[in-house]
């Protein structure tokens, strides 16, 4: 089992509603010790208030750590890194890290940063959350007061990215693995189908979405997801990495990429031929879930180095479309091409 602690990445405008997300997180933690670090500033109010209700023992004022030098994914090396390094050096370590961005950050470097050598050992991206104001988006905006989020930027000198907001809110949904379409209550049941359908037209395929008023959300939703995103790069570039070709980003190190197959008809051929493309193509990391003819839950499949896991961990839901997706991790370059030609053979040896 992984001693990583695991780290959620809260990401989303001004005003989307972020800090009512993590206040209603941490007075549901559940006994879990969260550590927080907020990036946001301004007048937002945020200070050690947000910890009310959650509890000394889960939640405490030296949890809470507060960067307010500039939007986080451009002082990464300054702030953050070493930040996440102090935090890693306590005794008492955290059973949970949630982060707290800045309206204007853009996610995708601050999740390459979890690969950096000083902190990839011991800290896991959980996930990446993205909130989104239901409400501004039904008005035609991307935020309730953009005037608010433009005055932000003008006031972050550290900022080294000029992306325009449209721009911005795609990044931000783009590199999510779960999006919480806020304030819900505030949009009639006609605008909210049309806005989620622009919002689903941004999201990478597979990322959850979930409806939420005042930030409720099931903590459970938010906190386990699992997905190691700093090894689930793919798919996730902003607009600032495709302009100029990914400079600008060092320790990027590991390649990954993930593939699709249908329906695979026996699960141990298709762990066996896992274990052959590992061993043969030196992958570090496999994981994902798969689809086995004949079995009414999905196959849950972990692989570090030579050690390979499978379970089966929940019934496959109504309309859920039953296929295998798989996400490979290795040093750069990977072969993706004879690494997906070999996890293939297991799905066209199910269609012989």
């Amino acid at each position: 089992m992984s001693t990583k602690i695991p780290t959620t990445v809260i990401t989303g405008f001004l005003g989307a509603g972020k800090t009512t997300l993590v206040r209603h997180m941490l007075s549901h933690a559940k006994g879990k010790r969260i550590a927080l670090i907020i990036n946001e500033f301004g007048d937002i109010g945020v200070d050690k208030s947000i910890l009310a209700g959650c509890g000394d023992e889960t939640c405490r004022e030296e949890d809470m750590i507060e960067l307010a030098n500039g939007c986080i994914c451009c002082t990464v090396a300054d702030d953050f890194i070493p930040t996440m390094q102090a935090l890693l050096e306590r005794e008492d370590r955290p059973d949970h890290i949630v982060i707290e961005t800045s309206g204007l950050a853009l996610p995708q470097p601050l999740i390459r940063a979890f690969n950096w050598p000083q902190i990839k050992a011991q800290v896991t991206v959980d996930g990446v959350v993205t909130v989104v104001d239901a409400a501004a988006l039904a008005e035609g905006r991307f935020a309730s007061d953009e005037a608010a989020v433009d005055a932000q930027r003008q006031a972050d000198d550290m900022l080294d990215h000029e992306t325009p907001l449209g721009e911005l809110f795609e990044d931000q949904l783009v590199a999510a693995d779960l999006v919480v379409l806020n304030k819900t209550d505030l949009v009639g049941v006609e605008a909210l189908g049309q806005v989620e359908n622009r919002v689903r037209a941004e999201m990478r395929p597979g990322t959850g979405i979930v409806r939420a008023a005042n930030g409720h959300v099931d903590v459970a939703a938010l906190l386990g997801l699992g997905v190691g995103s700093e090894d689930d790069l793919e798919g996730r570039e902003s607009h600032h990495e495709l302009e100029h070709d990914g400079e600008g980003h060092e320790h990027d190190d590991f390649d990954s990429f993930s593939l699709r197959m249908p329906r695979i008809a026996g699960k141990d051929a298709l762990l066996k031929t896992i274990e052959e493309t590992i061993r043969t193509h030196d992958v570090l990391r496999l994981k994902g879930f798969a689809a086995i003819d004949g079995a009414p839950a999905r196959l849950a499949i972990q692989a570090v180095g030579p050690r390979l896991t499978a379970y089966f961990d929940r019934p496959w839901a109504d309309g859920e479309t039953r296929e295998t997706a798989l996400v490979v991790i290795g040093e750069s370059p990977l072969d993706r091409a004879a690494i997906t030609a070999s996890l293939e053979r297991a799905a066209i040896a199910a269609a012989a």
